[in-house]
Formats: C-alpha cells, sequence, structure tokens
C-alpha cells in the first residue's frame, strides 16, 4: 500500500472514531440532562413518568407536612398556573420554607405526582429568572 493511501486510510479510520466518540457522548449527556419543569408546564407538556427533570415553583403557604417517620415531608410546589403535590425523603435545606422558590429534582410518578431526590431552596426571594419571572407568582399572593 502506498503512503498516500495509508494516510488516506488512517484519516478515515480517525474521522469514524471522533464521531463515533461523539454519538455516544451525545447519547450519555441525553441520558442524564435533567429539563426542567413549573406546574403550569405539565399542562402542555407533562414528561413520562419515571424520567429525571426538575421541577420550580413556590412552596404553597400551609402544605408542608412531616411524616411519621421524621424524613419525609410533602409539600405543594404552585405557580400561576397549577400546582404539583412533592414527596421528599431527606434533610430538607435550611432555606426551604413555606412561600419560598423551591427546584425539586426527581421523577413524576404515574399518579402526577413528584418524586424528589434532591431539594435545591431559593436563597434570595428577590431574584427571579427572567425566563420564568411571568410565571411565578409574587410570595406574599401565595395562598392555599
Amino acid at each position: 500500500m502506498k503512503a498516500k493511501h495509508q494516510r488516506l486510510t488512517l484519516g478515515l479510520l480517525a474521522l469514524a472514531a471522533i464521531g463515533g466518540a461523539s454519538g455516544l457522548a451525545l447519547s450519555a449527556l441525553r441520558d442524564e440532562a435533567a429539563f426542567f419543569y413549573t406546574p403550569s408546564d405539565l399542562a402542555t407538556k407533562a414528561p413520562e413518568p419515571g424520567r429525571a427533570v426538575r421541577l420550580g415553583g413556590m412552596v404553597q403557604a400551609g402544605s408542608i407536612k412531616k411524616l411519621a417517620d421524621g424524613v419525609t415531608i410533602t409539600f405543594i410546589v404552585a405557580d400561576n398556573g397549577g400546582t404539583v403535590p412533592v414527596r421528599f425523603t431527606g434533610v430538607a435545606p435550611d432555606l426551604f420554607k413555606e412561600n419560598s422558590g423551591v427546584v425539586a429534582e426527581g421523577k413524576f410518578m404515574p399518579d402526577g405526582s413528584f418524586t424528589a431526590d434532591n431539594l435545591l431552596a431559593k436563597h434570595d426571594e428577590r431574584y427571579m429568572p427572567p425566563e420564568i419571572a411571568d410565571k411565578m407568582p409574587a410570595p406574599e399572593n401565595m395562598t392555599r
């Protein structure tokens, strides 16, 4: 085989290897990506049950309940367009409270509830990402 053909063959093999590695990386990222939803988004584009997602909104006033086991809590995440019941087992962040923002990472159950694996409490009630600011009520307007 001539040197020119060897270089061409190696070049094509290198391109194929890069393409294969890119495909594998994209496939892995697709499976690990957690999409963000608000309760009002669920009416139009609900994810399939069991898929890892993030649910964001305000913790509804009077909705936090501790269960008898001492580590499981239930609460309701709300926005201007809807509410979603959430169940979390673990230690909640210190800033987690009623009428404050929360992002729950977990998955939806077939009954429409959300089981969270992780809670992220918002540390400042004045900040709201621009893309969801119009979907969230002000903390003082949150009622049961």
